[in-house]
């Protein structure tokens, strides 16, 4: 079973976004477009989707119309050439129409009976204006360069300023803002005269969200609302699980203030799943948290039985083989003992690797040679293996061990002593090979690493154990 198909799927199963408006229609005007058809698409988070198409003429003359109303957001206008796109936003006017020329799309753009769309251009067309002026200006390199930079930044700066306020409560200003980097005042010094960049960015987090409006149904129709959670998530956000969890939390509660039940499902189905099978080391708990939280309570509307039963069963499983958690003892049949057994606890070493497998895997086979590597070179170093044959007949299990030149290591077959094992269930196996890191307590500190990364984590896991363990004054 692959686990993240309990997600992937979910959320575009339970989106309803209803808009009570009339029918739509644009009609297009492309000089340099002698037919073929065009395509009106439309953003779905992170996704583009087909919405309608038309048949241009000659002249690049087509209608796209429709009897139900548009949802609200951003679009594009596919050329026949599928390259060519005419962004467009619908917000309440869905009957307008517009000329433009392939040749310069922002420039030659005129839009009649959209308000919105007249706006987006207008703002596109001055800043474009503007730059080509910077342009020119950088390519001729006159001697008062620097003050004419400063008169075209002053131009831009008061352009937006008025065009924002003029604007206030358009769809077109409040996608300008949603897409804007948060303003950043003048940052305190250090006293070594040094920019304090720690205010800095704690300033830019904490204002991040600001001028993005949760409460407007139509951003799910936006590529914003993804991009912004996905920044936010993986690049401001420390990628720890107590970290994430918080950040996680305050912004699944800025969308349930903004009351949009489509866009709350969103922010949570997307932390969710980012972190179902995340790429960073310990970090699973925060879908245990998702799903406990969010999913199971409700408060994520999913219709789905099956997948709140699945994603129950999942946490159930995840939730006691979490990073930081002390892993249950087993106890298997030893390799070097056949009467006797040998135990996860039974290790005295700094650490300890697990390595769950199957000796007919052909994945296993290409782990064996690099696991042996690692045990010689780690294993001076307080660093013991535990391989653990989860399945196969014994006399597979002993071949795959002579084969690969593992005795020196402690191996053991799936006999369990006290108690019935289900590998899937009770230690998270659901492929082979898996691998955990414990400590000298028994505590999981990764899981789920490939064989290669097990050095390169080690390594930088003591660094930090070494740094952690030096009085504040003196870490640097």
């Amino acid at each position: 079973m692959k686990l993240k198909h309990i997600l992937l799927p979910l959320f575009f199963c339970i989106t309803h976004l209803v808009f009570a408006q009339s029918a739509y229609r644009i009609e297009g005007q492309i000089k340099g477009l002698s037919g073929g058809s065009c395509i009106l698409a439309n953003y779905y988070a992170a996704q583009i989707y087909a919405k309608d198409t038309a048949q241009a003429d000659k002249d690049g003359h087509f209608v796209i119309e429709g009897n139900k109303p548009l949802a609200g957001g951003v679009y594009e206008i596919v050329l026949p050439d599928r390259k060519t796109l005419y962004r467009m936003l619908i917000a309440d006017d869905q009957d307008f129409s517009f000329t433009a020329d392939t040749v310069d799309i922002v420039g030659s753009m005129r839009v009649k009976g959209s308000r919105d769309n007249e706006l987006f251009y207008e703002f596109q067309r001055f800043m474009k204006d503007k730059e080509t002026e910077y342009q020119k200006l950088k390519a001729q390199k006159v001697p008062d360069s620097d003050k004419r930079y400063k008169d075209i930044q002053d131009q831009r700066k008061a352009f937006y300023d008025n065009f924002m306020k003029v604007n206030e409560g358009t769809f077109t200003v409040k996608l300008f803002k949603a897409s804007a980097e948060p303003e950043l005042p003048a940052a305190p010094k250090l006293p070594n005269g040094k920019t304090d960049s720690a205010w800095v960015f704690n300033y830019y987090k904490n204002h991040y969200w600001d001028n993005f409006d949760f409460s407007d149904a139509r951003m799910l129709q936006t590529p914003f609302l993804h991009q912004k959670l996905d920044r936010y998530i993986k690049e401001l956000t420390l990628q720890t699980e107590d970290s994430l969890i918080k950040e996680a939390d305050l912004v699944v509660n800025k969308a349930i203030k903004g009351n949009q039940k489509d866009i709350i499902s969103y922010c949570i189905w997307y932390i969710t799943n980012q972190y179902e099978m995340p790429k960073t080391v310990g970090t699973e708990g925060v879908f245990v948290h998702m799903g406990e939280k969010y999913y199971l309570t409700g408060i994520m509307p999913v219709s789905d039985t099956a997948t709140l039963k699945n994603m129950s069963e999942r946490i159930k499983v995840l939730k006691p083989l979490l990073v930081n958690k002390i892993i249950p003892d087993l106890g298997v049949m030893s390799y070097r003992a056949p009467d006797k057994l040998e135990y996860i606890h039974g290790s005295k070493a700094d650490f300890q690797v697990l390595f769950f497998y199957s000796p007919t895997c052909g994945h296993c086979r290409e782990s064996a040679p690099k696991l042996k590597a690692f045990h010689d070179k780690m294993h001076a170093q307080g660093v013991d293996v535990l391989t653990v044959a989860i399945e196969g007949k014994e006399d597979e299990w002993r071949k795959f061990i002579k084969e690969f030149k593992l005795e020196g290591m402690t191996n053991g077959f799936g006999l369990v002593a006290s108690r019935q094992v289900v590998y899937r269930n009770d230690y998270d196996v659901f492929s082979t090979p898996t691998v955990y890191v414990l400590d000298k307590n028994k505590k999981i500190i990764a899981r789920r690493l490939g064989v290669e990364d097990l050095e390169p984590f080690l390594n930088v896991y003591k660094k930090r154990l070494a740094l952690e363990s030096k009085p504040a004054g003196s870490r640097q």
